[in-house]
């Protein structure tokens, strides 16, 4: 239901502390800072939720920036599928194109799934983050968790060995995805990869920094190795040959729901299997994301889970199950 019509347009800067920090290789936060764009079609309102990544060169001015420029063109009638060649992928569109799902959905009075040609969604097993930090602290926040079916272990300094094999130790029957964050190099790559496969972990994301990862073409792989950083929307997927097997497809990169669906479908005719990733985030921008981990292999959805509040109506958790959303939160 892409029809044109007039919109309004409300923007909203929000913080969200996150529960002790979230440390990563490119640093530590204590709080995730997340841009909110509504649409409204008279009382019919849309929502969309994005997060401003540095590593990409945003901030939540340029963001918001971005998202106002829309304003006339919203006015005017601009569709969500005329928004995909009016905006460059990005938390921006992001925001901007699940508001219009969600519209959509709120004037059609259907779910997203159902206007996507989706079959209705089902619960998923998330992942959980375990944060970066000394082996002794990796391995208590492990043991705290290790009751969960997987666990997404953050690595990319001196010592991720070590990090490993104490994280195993702590969660012995959890599955182990490990996230590096472009924090390795070609010298530590083999090492690290081995001490991975030694630890069972099942999967490796972005090991070398993008435009860095040439290496990983020319070694055996003992693990499968996911693209992340390297990864935005389709045009990226043809680089990742020979070097990856699978990508992680996150809203906040592909621009929006609708780019991430059509990634998804490229990324399996080129036989790359799917991971379904987050920013640090609320529920609200979850819950579009749930609808394409659908036929993720691996998912990682974990944003609220990290939070000390998440936002009220959000999904719904149980241990490392996510369930959909309702239509009082999205879609």
């Amino acid at each position: 239901m892409d029809i044109p019509s007039p919109l309004s347009l409300k923007i909203a800067v929000e913080r969200w502390p996150i529960a002790g920090s979230f440390t990563i290789s490119r640093g530590a936060k204590t709080e995730a800072v997340v841009v909110v764009a509504e649409l409204g079609a008279g009382k019919a309102k849309g929502r969309g939720e994005c997060v401003p990544y540095a590593r990409y060169g945003e901030s939540v001015e340029s963001v918001s920036a971005q998202i106002e420029a829309m304003r006339e063109r919203l006015a005017t009638g601009l569709t969500r599928l005329a928004l995909q060649d009016a905006m460059p992928p990005g938390a921006a569109r992001n925001a901007l194109d699940c508001a219009f799902w969600d519209l959509e959905a709120k004037r059609a009075g259907r779910p997203v799934h159902e206007l996507a040609g989706l079959p209705a969604p089902r619960p998923l097993t998330t992942a959980f983050t375990i944060s970066l930090g000394a082996p002794e602290t990796m391995a208590a926040a492990a043991a705290k968790a290790a009751q969960r079916a997987l666990l997404k272990v953050k690595l990319g300094g001196d010592g991720d060995p070590e990090r490993i094999a104490a994280v195993r130790a702590a969660a012995p029957s959890a599955a182990l995805i490990v996230d590096a964050n472009e924090g390795w190099d070609e010298a530590n790559l083999a090492a690290n990869l081995d001490a991975c496969a030694k630890a069972g972990v099942v999967l490796v994301e972005q090991p070398l920094p993008d435009g860095r990862d040439d290496a990983l073409g020319r070694i055996a792989r003992p693990i499968p190795v996911c693209a992340d950083e390297s990864a935005h929307d389709r045009r990226s997927l043809a680089a990742l040959a020979g070097k990856y097997n699978a990508v992680n497809i996150k809203l906040d990169k592909t621009g929006g729901l609708t780019e991430a669906l059509a990634m998804a479908r490229e990324a399996e005719r080129l036989g790359l299997a799917i991971m379904a990733g987050c920013m640090v985030a609320t529920s609200l921008a979850m819950a579009p994301a749930v609808l394409l981990a659908q036929t993720a292999r691996f998912v990682d959805l974990d944003g609220p889970l990290l939070l000390a509040k998440d936002r009220d109506p959000g999904l719904v958790y149980q241990g490392s199950q996510v369930h959909p959303a309702t239509p009082a939160l999205w879609g």
